[in-house]
Formats: C-alpha cells, structure tokens, sequence
C-alpha cells in the first residue's frame, strides 16, 4: 500500500489511487454527507468512489466491539477456546519488539481472563502463534493478518508495529460464554488508513503522575495510536535554566524514561516546547522579561532579539535530549496575537516592511535551520501562515493549519499533513464527536493524508480521561475511514473501553456535556474568558428598622434559576449512573470518579443558584413578618443563615472531594516543594484553568459571590435586629 509522509515531499499521483475507492459501509447516506462536507481534494475524486456492500456491522452483529474496525473481515470456521494454560509461540530468534508483544498479550490474558501463558518458540497443543515469517499479504510496516481456527490463532505481523496491532485486537474480540472464554472464528486483513495517527496531551496546567502517564500511553496503544505529541510547557525540569520548571516537573531523566515505555507500545513522543506565542510559563520570569515583544505582556517573545533563539534553542535541545529516537520536535507558535506590536525592538516597524506573515517568516525560518542541524523534523500549529499568503513555510515544515493551498494546478496534492478538529465544549457530546468523525473519516478515505491529531486543550482545566472517547473517535476513524457507522461507534465505544457490564454509558456522556455547558453557562464563567455578560449577583441585604430590601433577585434570575431546577434531576441522574458503573466495577471505573466529581460540581452550581432564590424568599418573609411578629421575622432571617451555611458546606465537601478525586492520578495544581516554590503569574490568554494557582478555579466564580461576607453581614444584622426587638 503506498503512501505519502506528509504533505512536504514530492507531488503523488494520488488521483490515480482514487479511480477504485470503495466504501464499506452500512450507512451510505451518511458517508456520502462526509464526502460533500469535507472538501480535501480533487472534484474527480467523488466521480471515482463507488459504494459496496461490506462488513462494517458484521462484528457488531456477533457482540464483537473492536475498534478501530478491521480493513477486512469475515466470520467463518470454528471457534477457538481457551484452556485455562495456553503457549504463546514466537519466531526462533525473534527480536526483541515481538518478545514483548507476547509477553504483553500474557500477562493481559492473564490478568483479564485468568489464562496462564507461556511464551516460546515450540508450542505444544492449542497456542497462539505470532509470526513474521510466511506473510500471506504485503501488509507494511503496520498491517497484521489475523486468522482464528479451531486449535489455533496465528497472527502475521507486516512487521514490529503490525505484529503488536495484532495482540490488541486479539484482546479485544475475545469473548465469554458458559464454557469460558473463546474467540470466534474469522480472518481478519488489516492495515491503517493513516500511517501516523497522534494524540495531543497538554499538560499546560496540571500534572499527572507517572504511573498515570504509562497508563494512558498503554491504553492509547491498545486502539493502535502510535504519536503522543507532549505540550508539557513548564512541566519539565530543564536544567539549562531551572526557574522554568515548576515544582515537581518532570527530570530529563524521567522523561526518557517515558519516551523508551512509549517506544515499547509503538508510540513516538514528540515533545511540544511553545515558541514566539503562548510563552508566559517562560517570560514570566524577571530574568527573561526583556525578550518580551510587548514590556507588559508576557505572553509572547520578540522575534527579532537574538535572546529569544538562544533562550528557545536552550529548551528545544533539552527536549530533544529527553525524548531519544523520537523523529519529530513540535514548537507550538500558534496565537501570536502580539506579533508586529513592538515598538522599541523594531518589530512594528518591521512589520510595516513585511508584514506579520514576514515576521513569523523570520522567526520559523531560523528555528527551522536550528533543527536541521539536530536531525529532528519539525511541527508548528501554523501560526500567520495562510492560503492566500505568497510566504510560504520553509520545505520540509509540517503543519496543522486547517486551511488548504493547491501547490500545482491539476490539484495532485492537498497543503494539509494532518486535519486538526477540535471537540466544540458548546456542543453536547457525541455532536461535537461526530463533526471530528466527519473530518477525520472523509481524510482517511480520501488517501491523501498521511497524519491526523487529536487535540484536547487543557484551557478548561478538564481532567484528561475527560477526552477518551473523543482519542478513541480519532484512533477508530484514522484507521478505519467510514467504517463503522457513528451511532455504532458512540454504542460500542462504551462496551469497549469499560466492558459489556457498562450501564447507560451514552445516556450519562449526553447528560455530563449538558452539565458542564450549564456550569460553563453560570456565574462568571464566560466573561473570563470571552468577555461575554453573565454576572450573578447576590439578593439584597436585608436593612433598618423594618428588614427593607430590594426584591429584585427572583426575577432577575428566573430563566437561570428554572433551568438550575431541571438540571438538577439530570445530574442527579448522571451521578446515579456513575454511581451504578462503579459499583459493577467496569473497567477504567477511575473515569466514573472523576465524572461523578465533575458532577457534584454541576449539582452545587444548580443548588447554589437555588440557595440564592430561597434566601430571597426568606428575607421576603422575614419583612413581612417584621410587622406580625419579630420572634417570626427573627426566625425567617435565621433560616437565611442556615441556606447560607450549607451552600457553604455542600461547597467545601464537593471541592474536596474533586481535588482527592483528581489527585489519585495527578500531582496538587500550582504545588510547592522544599525546593522550589509555584511562581503563579496570569497571562492575557486568560485561560479558565490558570486564573488561580490551585483547583480552585473550579470554584472561583462562587467565592467572587462573597457570600461569605453576605453570611457575616446578615449575622450582624441578626443580632441587631434581636437586640433592638427582642432584648426585652
């Protein structure tokens, strides 16, 4: 199967490859809308595609939940079934990759089905047989052949990668019944659709630990993601300038150490060190301010100080040196947004000159010639370069830019490597997932591309196992294309990554995205970061003689205090779920307690906005008893305290929960060490997961309230309102 690295190399004759595309898919209208929606290439192309029957729900018609779903597959033959010990055979001599795929197939057949396996290069009676001799296909490098027969299971991998392929999806179409576990029988012929299909894991604002780190890296490799590309920011200790690193970051040392576990699941490592733009984890630093392009900003450096390559080149050697053997280094360089402003560095005028696009010119131009000397390819988000710019990146610069420039005429090849789709946090679940399905499918299929990532930005503070099913759309449609259908993905998807024993996974993901839009919808939230009104405030404090107030809150508030009342049932019912699936004790049942947390969250907001709407009501009685009865009055005031007071504690035991929860898997946000103290500085990105040091943004826009201070003030009324009534 031929394909193309990137978009950077020669011209490919890809329309001769379209002339016989065939999409197997059940869902034909669907993938049709994919091809019109997602315009990637030549307008023959959709002349050249034909639809024909296939197998896309065949293994879903038998409860098989594999993904990403094989290139070809057909179910036939007799089952094979395990005996509780089993060999596992091996090529004589096999290399050390292919040693650990088996070793790693064993202890997962042990540890998941209670099978006892040995590897070995003679096996005896029924065994698994893991070969790259006698290949029956030309597979490459990633493909695998999988047959399943009565007394044996052998799997051909194309090479090292396809061989390991093999074992994961071995795992997964493994099956129970009364007699035990077995595999049914059926030939499987498969190869990826896209050679390097990378996850983003940004860090920018948290820290997981490292046995979470190995953890993801094997569940990432279990749906054949074979590019984790690390935006670690300050994360790392570099220890060419240490004040970067933030307290408890990463060693270099460590972070070999990840990049070697990577290696041995077929994942490369490509560390992403932002340059020029998004920086302030660096020129926050007193020491470092003067390369600032803007002297109060620190969110981006100059591209025309020398000290600005000397400083980056200083970090990305060091990044280099912590990931060995990984091909690609990725330098960030995205939302410049004060590229050309500087005035006493010459930038402004610079830009008068040559544009901004001239300036990101300069700056890619020599960070690119920098890494030519290392050996290392280099990856930028793209930055100010666009379509109809006549600048052009240097040759051989990968990047992720959505836009489209036909290098020649007849339209032989597309100027975008890698789509790069976002999940829309405004969009409730799957129909986010689904517009990246789209994407990502009609890219595959169109056999163009030879990259896709999928990204999961940390601004929002969202803990990471927050972005699984959306890596896992990614890893199904990169290797798939259009099979299987969306519905089936979102259904299986569940059955997949936490077992058969899942209970309402697609009911609480819809749930869990309409919470976290009604949070995101609340308080402050929005005017953080996008400026939008939104601002609650709090009822009017109650004052002289006769409890006066402005009865203003209820009315005010009522759409959101509705709203606040429905939701509630819905996440009371998403936490019984998440309550349900960790009492089955599914697999991953991890992710239940960091959504239940989330949850809980969700819950304090609604009854926060509920608490409110109650004080008022109380201070409402409270004045209109003032003139039936003070003892009455006096009384009404006193429950205000009470709402007051278990919002407050309902938000102290919610808070903690979620920070126990996130920290099982993560290091304390913005920690201090003996060594070291978190030098906490905001940017102007203003992003919602950095506007307090701690976890505590998750909390902030309620202590903005000041209802604390409501609490003592109402209290001191109280006991005015008792001396001056009741003290007789």
């Amino acid at each position: 199967m031929e394909t193309y690295k990137f978009l950077t190399e020669p011209n490919p004759p890809v329309l001769d490859r379209y002339r016989d595309i065939h999409l197997t898919t059940g869902n034909r209208q669907r993938q049709l809308e994919a091809l019109r929606d997602v315009d990637y290439g030549p307008k023959k192309l959709k002349q050249h595609i034909t639809f024909a029957p296939g197998a896309e729900t065949e293994l879903w018609r038998n409860e098989i939940s594999l993904i990403p779903y094989p290139q070809k597959v057909e179910i036939a033959g007799e089952n094979f079934v395990f005996e509780k010990q089993i060999d596992i055979r091996i090529d004589k001599g096999a290399v050390t990759e292919d040693v650990f795929a088996a070793e790693e197939l064993s202890r997962r057949l042990n540890e998941e089905w209670d099978i006892e396996c040995g590897v070995t290069e003679v096996a005896s009676g029924k065994c698994i047989i893991l070969t790259r001799q006698e290949i029956p296909d030309d597979l490459g490098e990633q493909g695998y052949k999988l047959i399943v027969e009565k007394d044996r299971i052998t799997i051909f991998g194309g090479g090292e990668a396809g061989l390991f392929y093999g074992t994961r999806t071995l795992l997964q179409i493994i099956q129970k019944d009364q007699h035990g576990p077995y595999v049914k029988g059926m030939k499987i012929t498969d190869w990826p659709g896209i050679i390097e299909r990378a996850v983003h894991y940004d860090t920018k604002h948290h820290q997981d630990k490292s046995e979470y780190v190995r953890s993801f890296i094997r569940d990432l490799a279990d749906y054949k993601i074979n590019m984790l590309i690390w935006e670690w920011e300050d994360k790392f200790a570099y220890e060419s300038h240490p004040e970067i690193g933030a307290p408890g970051a990463f060693t270099k040392k460590e972070m070999q150490e990840f990049t070697r576990y990577a290696r041995k699941y077929h994942i490369q490592i490509v560390p992403l060190v932002q340059g020029l733009g998004h920086v302030s984890y660096i020129l926050k630093w007193p020491q470092h301010s003067h390369l600032r392009e803007i002297e109060g900003s620190n969110w981006q450096f100059c591209p025309l100080k020398d000290g600005t390559y000397e400083l980056l080149f200083d970090l990305w050697d060091e990044a280099i040196e912590a990931t060995p053997g990984s091909e690609y280094i990725h330098i960030g360089s995205d939302e410049t947004y004060e590229l050309g402003l500087g005035m006493e560095c010459g930038c402004k005028a610079k830009t008068e000159e040559i544009g901004k696009h001239g300036l990101m010119q300069i700056f890619i131009s020599r960070c690119y010639n920098h890494f030519n000397k290392t050996g290392r390819k280099v990856m930028s988000w793209g930055g100010y370069y666009k379509p109809e710019e006549e600048i052009q990146p240097p040759e051989g610069l990968i990047t992720f830019s959505s836009g489209r420039r036909d290098r020649s005429e007849d339209k032989k090849i597309i100027e975008m490597g890698w789509p790069l789709f976002f999940y829309d946090p405004g969009s409730p679940g799957p129909s986010g997932l689904e517009k990246a399905n789209k994407a990502v499918s009609a890219a595959t299929l169109s056999g163009i591309y030879a990259g896709m990532v999928a990204t999961s930005w940390d601004d929002l503070g969202r803990h990471n196992q927050r972005w699984m099913m959306r890596f896992v759309n990614a890893a199904e449609y990169s290797w798939s294309g259009g099979t299987p259908g969306y519905d089936e993905f979102v259904e299986k998807y569940f059955k997949n990554y936490y077992g058969p024993e899942v209970r309402s996974g697609a009911e609480l993901w819809k749930l869990y995205n309409e919470g976290e839009e009604h949070y995101r919808n609340t308080f402050e939230r929005k005017v953080w970061h996008y400026g939008e009104i939104g601002k609650t405030h709090l009822p009017d404090m109650p004052r002289g003689d006769a409890i006066e107030y402005d009865p203003y809150w209820n009315r005010e508030y009522k759409e959101i205090v509705d709203i606040s009342r429905e939701e509630l049932v819905r996440m009371q019912r998403a936490l019984e779920i998440c309550n349900i699936n960790i009492a089955t004790g599914v697999k991953h049942s991890y992710d239940f307690e960091v959504f239940a947390s989330r949850i809980k969250l969700n819950i304090h907001t609604c009854s926060t906005y509920l608490a409110l709407s109650e004080l008022e009501k109380v201070i409402t009685e409270a004045h209109q008893q003032h003139f039936i009865s003070h003892e009455a009055a006096c009384g009404s005031l006193k429950n205000g305290v009470r709402i007051i007071e278990d919002n407050l504690a309902e938000r102290d035991s919610v808070f903690r929960d979620m920070v126990a929860t996130w920290e099982k898997t993560r290091l304390p946000k913005g920690m201090n060490t003996p060594e070291k103290k978190f030098f906490f500085q905001q940017d102007r990105a203003r992003h919602f997961a950095f506007r307090c040091p701690d976890m505590t943004y998750l909390i902030y826009d309620e202590q903005l309230l000041g209802i604390e201070q409501y609490l003592e003030d109402l209290r001191e009324y109280i006991a005015w309102y008792k001396k001056r009534y009741l003290s007789l």
